[in-house]
C-alpha cells in the first residue's frame, strides 16, 4: 500500500526545481562537483545569507578581505568532508541529515572574527526520486 493509496493524491507539490526558481534554494552543483560531489547540491537562501553572502561593503566595514567564492568553498568543502566521514561510518543513503560546522565571520553586526557555525547536509530524494543534497541551517527542514 502506497502513501497515495492511504492518504489520496497530494493537493499540491512544491518541487526542488521550483525552490531554485523562486530563490529559496541556490544551486551550487557546479562548484560542488569541483570538490568531489557527484549529486546535485543546493544551499538554502537562509544558510547562504548566514555563511556565504559577502559584499565589498562587508570588507570595508570588517576589513577581512573575504569574498563569496571563498566563503562558498569553505561551506562546500566542510560539507564534503562530513559526507565522506559519514560514508566511512556506514551512514549512507537517502533521508540522512548530517551536522557539520564551518568557521565564518557573520555578515551582520560588528563581529570581525570567524565563529563556529552549525549547518546540516541533508541527503534526500529530488524531484524524480534521484539523490540530491541540500545544505541548510539546523532550524530548517
Amino acid at each position: 500500500m502506497s502513501a497515495a493509496d492511504f492518504f489520496g493524491e497530494p493537493i499540491s507539490v512544491y518541487t526542488r526545481a521550483q525552490g531554485i526558481a523562486d530563490g529559496l534554494l541556490i544551486d551550487v552543483t557546479e562548484r560542488a562537483r569541483e570538490t568531489g560531489f557527484r549529486w546535485p547540491v543546493a544551499i538554502t537562501a537562509a544558510a547562504w545569507a548566514d555563511c556565504v553572502a559577502w559584499t565589498e561593503t562587508h570588507n570595508k566595514t570588517k576589513g577581512t578581505g573575504q569574498d563569496e567564492g571563498g566563503r562558498l568553498s569553505d561551506v562546500i568543502n566542510m560539507a564534503f568532508y562530513r559526507m565522506r566521514a559519514a560514508a566511512r561510518d556506514g551512514r549512507e543513503g537517502v533521508n540522512v541529515r548530517l551536522v557539520f560546522h564551518v568557521m565564518c565571520t557573520p555578515p551582520e553586526g560588528r563581529a570581525r572574527k570567524p565563529v563556529k557555525t552549525e549547518l546540516c547536509l541533508h541527503v534526500g530524494p529530488g524531484d524524480a526520486g534521484e539523490p540530491v543534497l541540500t545544505i541548510m541551517l539546523p532550524t530548517e527542514d
